[in-house]
């Protein structure tokens, strides 16, 4: 989640409903310009007890992140606490438990996402041997219940846990025991955002299956295989879901303006705290009638904020984010925007992704989106088949797309290489939570802290 620190008061006040669609308009760029931009989460432990570390004890989240700043990360501070750093690789943030999250910078190729991911992963472990701790990637913490978990200083995570409870059962889990990989692409036009947006929302419990790899909950198996994703279904349904309205006739930016205006706020940032402002509507602020803020107008660092607080399986900002992955290893983080830029960069591969899908009802999509949590690759895909033989073909389209670019390394490799660890578990059948739950009834003999030895990062 993002992170303000500066109230802006200088950028302008919104006095038309047209600049509501201007950061959208913004993100419209040629192809030659297009980028790619990934973030990654992953769960922060003791090594030596497997205990999440709070912010303030020696060798904790403060410590870990001051000790990164010898690569050349710069701190960035919220109430005196460091709680991000900014840096050549865009920005390294926290979650609400102390999730550390890199979002990195805007790329031309997967070669360069993938060594970013190796430069990170790097600095982290070298930084942790010295502070005794681990890393892990998955998508929900296996063994820790809520109350085990520390809480970090950052004035929007206080607001939105006090928020959570009175709109779901299961925000809490969402934002202490969850952690994902995320892919932000470009677009060229309103249009190119409405068929990249079609097709990557149809497709997203596909991503889902391919990267579940959340079975275990307060140290057992729960059920599902990406708890992850069933958890945002009972988060808070203003702001989560499939959103239908986007496979409608007439959608573009006008259309998500109306939905981003019927999410509830959180809250409004000035003058370096965090007002809250939960529930309320960003409608009224624009008539200068919001509670937390009577008779002040908005401007469009607050509309820029508001657009983060929406949680769609994709999102739309400047940018589209693809949301629908459990967090998980290196090459995985890898595999994840090479799947979506090979699907959505190549017009050719677009077009055809876009022919497997277009045909699906709102009905066909949503019972996908149900099924998937528990099912993986074993759900019925619409039109007939499993998931899992929809990801052989949509894995196929995707290299077509990652051949087509023709981006390659010095070695001369492309990026279709970059897929290969989706194609191993299409060809299983069997979604990583699988290979978790067989381990766990097998070589752990139930013991789930062996997940820490044989998982890290």
């Amino acid at each position: 989640m993002s992170t303000r620190t500066v109230s802006d008061r200088n950028d302008p006040i919104i006095e038309s409903r047209d600049q509501l669609a201007a950061p959208m308009i913004k993100g419209e760029k040629p192809k030659d310009r297009w980028r790619i931009g990934t973030e990654h989460e992953k769960f922060v432990y003791r090594t030596a007890d497997h205990r999440a570390p709070s912010y303030d004890e020696p060798g904790g989240i403060r410590d870990l992140l001051t000790a990164l700043t010898r690569y050349g990360w710069e701190p960035v501070e919220e109430g005196g606490n460091v709680i991000a750093l900014s840096g050549s690789d865009r920005a390294i943030s926290l979650e609400p438990a102390g999730q550390l999250e890199l979002s990195g910078a805007p790329l031309e190729n997967l070669h360069q996402t993938c060594a970013e991911t190796g430069r990170h992963l790097k600095q982290v472990k070298e930084v942790g041997a010295e502070l005794g701790l681990g890393f892990l990637g998955l998508g929900m913490w296996p063994d820790k219940t809520r109350d085990e978990l520390p809480r970090m200083p950052k004035g929007r995570y206080a607001i939105m846990l006090d928020h959570m409870p009175r709109v779901g059962g299961m925000g809490l889990d969402m934002m202490l025991r969850t952690c994902t990989i995320q892919t932000n692409l470009d677009y060229a036009s309103e249009a190119d955002m409405v068929q990249k947006f079609r097709v990557s929302l149809a497709l997203q419990p596909l991503a889902t299956a391919l990267f579940a790899a959340s079975p275990f909950t307060d140290g057992r198996p729960n059920g599902y295989l990406s708890y992850r994703s069933h958890i945002w279904t009972d988060t808070d349904p203003a702001r989560t879901g499939m959103l239908p309205f986007v496979f409608e006739d007439g959608f573009g930016y006008d259309r998500y303006v109306d939905y981003m205006l019927d999410v509830p706020m959180y809250f409004v940032f000035r003058d370096g705290r965090y007002i809250d402002a939960a529930g309320q509507s960003f409608r009224d602020f624009l008539k200068g009638r919001l509670p937390a803020l009577p008779g002040e107008l908005p401007r469009l660092s607050d509309w820029a904020d508001h657009l983060s607080t929406a949680f769609p399986e994709v999102r739309l900002k400047s940018f589209l984010e693809m949301r629908g992955a459990d967090g998980g290893p290196w090459n995985r983080i890898c595999a994840l925007p090479a799947l979506w830029v090979g699907l959505l960069y190549d017009q050719g591969a677009l077009d055809a992704a876009w022919d497997l899908v277009k045909d699906w009802s709102i009905a066909d999509q949503q019972a996908l989106r149900d099924a998937v949590p528990r099912e993986g690759l074993d759900a019925a895909a619409p039109g007939g088949g499993t998931v899992g033989d929809l990801a052989h073909r949509v894995l196929d389209i995707a290299a077509q797309g990652l051949a087509a670019r023709d981006e390659v390394n010095s070695m001369g490799d492309n990026e279709v290489g970059f897929l290969e660890p989706l194609r191993q578990i299409a060809k299983s059948g069997k979604s990583p939570a699988h290979d978790l739950l067989d381990r766990y009834e097998g070589a752990w003999g139930r013991d789930l802290s062996r997940i820490y030895g044989e998982l890290s990062f």
